[in-house]
């Protein structure tokens, strides 16, 4: 294939653990490689065990570079997990120029301003996000550039993570060989593929249930305004096909991926399948409706919990556009309906409409590609694997991060 610019995700999970590739064409991309492994030493979405971590890290890669033929020095990862927070924070600064006019210059000395609070020595600061503007006492302004004033005000939200968590997600990937082109806040890619500007801006909430944890993030005047993490997730579906099967989780994984069905009422009493018992290999013939009646309970469960968060963020009756959910688990038959009838809600489960990876699971990898290219086209400071070979264009991690975050403001 001919040589050109290629651009790489890496979306550590709990169960999966994907490298994706994106060959760059103008101002779009195409997925062009997809690599998987189990993903192993991660519970819950976080990180307990390097060693195993570094290897599922390394099988995807690997898998993805045999898939295109090229070799995969740096990719940008996604990064996510109950210890990100947001933490609400106030700046104000004087106009500097003589004529009053408000630049980029006053802009960066606001949000600094905004930086200036007290925080944990283990918690470390990712950005600061603008929510409004204030220009002599007028609020609800987003862009200040170029208007007259003297003082200069910003309401924003600090992003903070811990300092362990992503110094060991960074460390994870660099032993397995590869140089970490940029961290990506989760939700915030995420939301780069599966929602559109109206529902960012009148009112969202983004839910991915991954294997080991859901997260809720929720979106309003275009930012993010709220994430928080339900430490539930497909796996807890696994475990009781696994149990009320009396089967291998391997097992009741593979049941759950072809034969599952969250709701009972659009499940199947014809589909049939076998599976083994777990202490011997006689198998045991069952039907979608059987399974549906184990899958069903938890998955109501799940979204009970994400309805909860939403109330205890405060913004239960603040979604116009409703929820969209996206993850493994969503792919189940059915999974959209049930989520509707529990959420109370209009529902929409996110695809990627890319060939290849048309599937729930892979909106998190996708949307890494996608903040990837939007952040070079912006502002030209991407790492990229041009022939096989990384190209570095300046600018830091944390920097780069910035920048992303601002095409929400």
């Amino acid at each position: 294939m001919a040589k050109g610019e290629y651009i790489v995700s890496l979306d550590i999970g709990t169960s999966k653990v994907r490298a994706i590739i994106g060959e760059q064409s103008g101002n779009s991309i195409s997925v062009i490689g997809v690599g998987s492994a189990d993903g192993e030493g991660i519970r819950h979405g976080s990180i307990v065990d390097i060693d195993l971590t570094v290897q599922s890290i390394r099988e995807a890669v690997d898998h993805a570079e045999r898939m295109v033929g090229i070799h995969i020095a740096s990719a940008y990862v996604g990064i996510s997990g109950n210890h990100i927070q947001l933490q609400s924070s106030h700046g104000v600064v004087a106009v500097s120029s003589q004529d009053r006019e408000i630049g980029e210059e006053d802009i960066e000395r606001v949000l600094q301003q905004a930086r200036v609070i007290a925080l944990p020595p283990e918690r470390e600061i990712i950005d600061v996000v603008a929510k409004e503007y204030i220009v002599d006492g007028l609020r609800g302004i987003m862009d200040p550039r170029g208007m007259l004033g003297v003082r200069l005000e910003v309401e924003a939200y600090l992003i903070t993570g811990s300092r362990t968590a992503i110094h060991n997600v960074v460390r994870c990937v660099e032993k397995a060989g590869i140089e970490v082109a940029n961290l990506v806040l989760m939700p915030m890619a995420a939301s780069a593929v599966a929602l559109s500007q109206d529902e960012r801006k009148l009112g969202v909430a983004l839910v991915d249930v991954g294997a080991g944890a859901t997260s809720v993030s929720v979106f309003e005047n275009g930012v993010l305004v709220g994430t928080s993490i339900i430490p539930m997730g497909g796996d807890y579906v696994t475990h009781d096909i696994a149990i009320g099967l009396r089967t291998q989780t391997a097992q009741a994984e593979q049941v759950k991926l072809r034969h599952g069905c969250a709701a009972i009422e659009a499940a199947s009493d014809s589909e049939r399948f076998n599976v083994p018992r777990i202490g011997n290999h006689q198998e045991v013939e069952y039907t979608q409706q059987e399974l549906a009646s184990i899958v069903e309970p938890r998955m109501q469960e799940i979204f009970s919990l994400v309805r909860k968060e939403i109330e205890k963020m405060g913004y239960i009756h603040d979604l116009p556009s409703g929820y969209v959910l996206h993850g493994g688990c969503m792919s189940m038959q059915a999974a959209g309906e049930l989520a509707s009838h529990e959420l109370q809600a209009p529902v929409r489960v996110a695809v990627p409409e890319f060939l290849g990876v048309r599937d729930p699971s892979f909106v998190n990898g996708v949307g890494i590609i996608s903040y990837a290219l939007r952040s070079q086209l912006r502002a030209s400071q991407v790492d990229i694997v041009t022939s096989g070979r990384p190209v570095k264009t300046g600018g830091g991690m944390f920097s780069r991060i910035k920048d992303w975050l601002r095409d929400f403001i």
